[in-house]
C-alpha cells in the first residue's frame, strides 16, 4: 500500500500556519514529522492531543522499554498494523529485545521464547486487544507484578496502541 491508498489527505508540515506550535512539539520529541503525524494534522486538536499522549505512554512511564515494545508490537499484529509493526522493531531492538522475540509475536500462540513477566503483558495485550475484557484472574496475575502505578501504565500502552493501530488500519496508513 502507498501514500495514496490513504484515505485523507497528508498534510506537509509547514503549509497551516496554525499548526505550526504542535509540529514543532512534534519535531522536538520525535524528530521529524512521521506519515502517521502528516494523516493526524488533518485535525491540529487531535494531532495535538495524540502527540502529548502517545509521549507520556512511550516515554514518560516506568514501563521498561522492552516490555512496552513487545506490547506495542503485539498489538500491531493482533490488529493487522503493519505500518506500526515495521515503525516498532527498531525501537523493540534498541530496548534489546531479541529478533527472535520480535518474531514470536507475529505468531499466534505465545511462544515459550517469552520470560514470565513478558509473556504476563502479552496475555494481557491479547485479552485487551482481542476480547476487550480483561479476565479477573489474568488481572490478578498482572497485580501481583505491578504497583498501581504500572498497572495504569501497562493497560494504558495497551489501549493507546490499540488506538494507534486501529487509526492506522481505518486510514490505510502503510508503506
Amino acid at each position: 500500500m502507498t501514500a495514496h491508498n490513504i484515505r485523507v489527505p497528508l498534510v506537509q508540515p509547514g503549509t497551516r500556519a496554525e499548526l505550526a506550535e504542535v509540529e514543532a512539539r512534534i519535531m522536538a520529541e520525535r524528530g521529524r514529522v512521521s506519515l502517521l503525524y502528516q494523516v493526524l494534522l488533518n485535525s491540529g486538536p487531535i494531532a495535538s492531543g495524540w502527540e502529548r499522549m502517545l509521549t507520556a505512554v512511550r516515554n514518560q512511564t516506568g514501563v521498561p522499554a522492552d516490555l512496552r515494545e513487545l506490547m506495542i508490537l503485539r498489538v500491531a499484529v493482533l490488529n493487522g498494523a503493519s505500518f506500526e509493526y515495521d515503525a516498532h522493531v527498531p525501537h523493540a531492538q534498541k530496548a534489546g529485545v531479541s529478533d527472535d522475540k520480535i518474531e514470536a509475536v507475529r505468531q499466534s500462540a505465545l511462544s515459550n521464547v517469552f520470560s514470565p513477566i513478558e509473556r504476563l503483558v502479552l496475555e494481557l495485550s491479547d485479552a485487551m486487544t482481542r476480547q476487550v475484557v480483561v479476565p479477573d484472574e489474568l488481572m490478578a496475575r498482572v497485580q501481583e507484578q505491578f504497583d498501581a502505578k504500572g498497572i495504569v501504565e501497562v493497560v494504558a500502552t495497551v489501549a493507546a496502541y490499540n488506538m494507534v493501530s486501529r487509526l492506522l488500519v481505518a486510514l490505510n496508513v502503510a508503506h
